[in-house]
């Protein structure tokens, strides 16, 4: 097997999971994880990112505290979230979330449902590891560029190993609580989380598949 044909392999396999065992991923596998994703390219070799990495001793205090503090107050990411999503970002942001509800069971309409499914977000799907992703905050959005390559390397060099993982964007929507918990100063902006552990493939959220655009929608070629 040629490398292109496994490294395409991997990115074909991996898909966010949202249901995860309770077994931790051993500290030598993670480091593998860390290792590997951090030969991505940045700006000026300026390797912006630094993760915390919760243990499972420790993630449930934090997966309770998140989870009642995202009941009762608004969001407040350190990042703004995109002004909206319009045409084709809005139909593909729709289809991966009806995909998501019909997998689990809750129909259009379900208002209680899908705040439900949406809350699990909060309970980091049940994995038994967090990653609190950060980048500096005088870098700006160049900083959060490169942190974006890291993070799309740890989900491959996880999933190469065995580990399933989901990005959260959702989860920094809490950055103050998140800061306060885990005592971030205040020059590293929080990014996002990565949960992650071994998947539970019997949990119906991990039951379905995103399309990808085709490349016609990608490149535009010029002559």
């Amino acid at each position: 097997m040629s490398e292109i044909t496994s490294l395409e392999a991997v990115l074909a396999r991996r898909h966010s999971c949202r249901g995860f065992r309770a077994d931790p991923v051993p500290q030598e596998v993670i480091e593998r994880i860390v290792r590997a994703a951090g030969r991505v390219p940045s700006w000026c070799n300026a390797q912006p990112w630094q993760i915390m990495i919760t243990q499972p001793a420790v993630i449930e205090a934090f997966r309770e505290k998140l989870s009642a503090h995202a009941l009762t107050n608004p969001p407040t990411p350190d990042m703004d979230w995109p002004r909206q999503y319009t045409g084709v970002y809005k139909d593909r942001r729709r289809a991966c979330g009806w995909q998501l509800y019909e997998a689990v069971g809750v129909e259009k309409g379900d208002r209680v449902g899908s705040a439900k499914q949406s809350a699990e977000n909060f309970r980091l799907f049940g994995a038994p590891h967090v990653a609190i992703v950060t980048s500096e905050r005088d870098l700006g959005p160049y900083g959060a560029m490169d942190c974006g390559g890291f993070i799309t390397a740890f989900t491959l060099a996880a999933e190469a190993l065995g580990v399933a993982s989901i990005p959260q964007a959702a989860v920094a929507a809490y950055a103050p609580m998140i800061r306060d918990h885990f005592k971030v100063p205040e020059n590293r902006m929080i990014l996002c989380a990565i949960s992650f552990g071994y998947e539970d493939s019997d949990h119906p959220a991990n039951g379905f598949r995103t399309e990808r655009a085709p490349l016609d929608e990608v490149i535009e070629w010029r002559d």
